[in-house]
């Protein structure tokens, strides 16, 4: 429908726009690219079993709540980072929890530790998710529809990438009759090796 003389026409939001933005999210977590968010993720999900799945959907929830923060404030030019440092603490994040999960392999213990921990390192991954973001936008758009297809584009794909992980565990305990304990220090130690390596490379001094 034609606007009429005089009337002020709005811009239309377009569904590619959220769906470009949308996608960028998905391809910021499944990725190569995304190997150190891939591996926090296996990390953050090593000591959990589809039984624990309550706890693992609050912990994955202060992990969005942490990175959806520090994203929106910094998309909106409240906060700013050092690109080198963020680099460099998102795999220190992922070595922490690793050593973590080596001492304390039980979901059952430190739970409240375990969510504290997974918001502050929420903020982190924020960080670098904002870099790129950031990027993309012009300072004339509005932000709010990028900002929210970026960020369900990420959610979407850790979903997919836990629930991955749970059907692994699933059959390796399961069905190969692997010990839990050896499951979260194969996943810990696998995904702490990879991450040393990164922060050993990614050293900002």
């Amino acid at each position: 429908m034609k606007a009429k003389i005089g009337e002020t026409k709005l811009p239309a939001y377009r569904m590619d726009d959220f769906t470009f933005y949308f996608g960028n999210g998905w391809n910021h977590i499944i990725s190569i690219q995304a190997l150190d968010h891939l591996l926090f993720l296996v990390a953050l999900t090593a000591v959990y079993s589809i039984k624990n799945w309550k706890q693992l959907a609050l912990l994955v929830t202060a992990f969005t709540i942490g990175h959806s923060l520090i994203l929106a404030l910094s998309v909106y030019d409240v906060l700013r980072f050092n690109t080198d440092w963020v680099e460099f603490l998102i795999p220190l994040s992922i070595v922490i929890t690793c050593v973590y999960n080596l001492f304390i392999s039980s979901p059952r213990r430190s739970i409240r530790f375990r969510y504290f921990m997974a918001l502050v390192f929420g903020l982190v991954h924020g960080m670098g998710f904002a870099n790129t973001l950031r990027f993309m936008l012009a300072r004339e758009q509005s932000l709010g529809r990028p900002l929210l297809g970026f960020n369900l584009g990420i959610e979407a794909a850790q979903i997919l990438v836990v629930l991955v992980l749970l059907i692994f565990h699933q059959m390796a305990v399961k069905k190969m009759r692997l010990n839990q304990n050896w499951w979260t220090y194969l996943l810990s130690a696998a995904a702490g090796a990879v991450a040393l390596f990164m922060c050993i490379t990614r050293w900002p001094l």
